[in-house]
């Protein structure tokens, strides 16, 4: 894997996490927002720190589409998993959530056990009698086949 690979995965964490961060702290302005309030939510688009969060997850998820067109979802999304521990430093740091040991234990185990999953190739290798999706076959190929 190339350094712009490493890139697009590390962009995918750090935009991901501060979106969501960046949301979480506008939202704090706004106030709750009920099913039968939903104007409020546009009015929640007019707060500085919902723009920049929304932004954010722009980013990320043009990354995330980059990402997804190298490389299979079973090895971005485990790859990515730093971020569960990126999103509890940012909210701790900057939000001032008390984040129990318990839950710290279990971002950690999330994370671990992710990244067992994320030890595999890229992409899935697909044996020579599959076809991929959308690919054509070629009447001579057929022939040869039959």
């Amino acid at each position: 894997m190339n350094v712009r690979k490493y890139l697009v995965l590390l962009s995918i964490v750090i935009f991901g996490s501060c979106g969501d961060v960046l949301l979480s702290r506008g939202m704090r302005d706004v106030g709750e927002i009920h099913f039968n309030q939903l104007l409020h939510v546009f009015s929640a688009l007019a707060n500085p720190w919902i723009v920049a969060g929304i932004l954010c997850l722009f980013v990320f998820f043009g990354s995330y589409l980059s990402a997804l067109s190298w490389a299979d979802l079973t090895f971005v999304l485990p790859a990515t998993a730093i971020g569960y521990v990126v999103l509890a430093l940012l909210s701790k740091v900057f939000l001032h959530e008390h984040i129990s040991m318990t839950r710290w234990a279990g971002i950690l185990f999330i994370t671990a056990g992710v990244g067992f999953v994320a030890g595999g190739p890229e992409r899935t290798e697909q044996h020579p009698h599959e076809k991929a999706a959308g690919e054509t076959v070629s009447i001579a190929s057929q022939e040869k086949e039959a």
